[in-house]
């Protein structure tokens, strides 16, 4: 999903799983894509913001390493839902 608000461009990706797989692998090479659409994006003059919504599956203390990468190249994640004033935009 994109959305733009007040010259960012968000981009969010849901992500939900119930029984093992590659979504985490699939998260990694996502953000390697952010990067390259951020470069795009910078062009047009707007910011870029990259986040993750995930469901419970992923508070798995195993996929702490990728939660420390995802945020090492600055991008996000939440869980369950995304508030919509962590957009800059109303609840109401």
């Amino acid at each position: 999903m994109l959305v733009v608000v007040r010259e960012t461009l968000f981009i969010i990706e849901v992500k939900y799983q119930q029984v093992a797989g590659s979504v985490m692998k699939n998260c990694r090479l996502t953000i390697l894509s952010a990067r390259y659409i951020k470069r795009l994006v910078s062009s047009l003059e707007l910011k870029m913001e990259y986040v993750y919504v995930l469901n419970d599956w992923f508070k798995d203390q195993r996929y702490k390493d990728v939660f420390d990468y995802i945020h090492s190249v600055n991008c996000h994640y939440k869980f369950n839902k995304l508030p919509l004033a962590w957009l800059g935009l109303s609840e109401n």
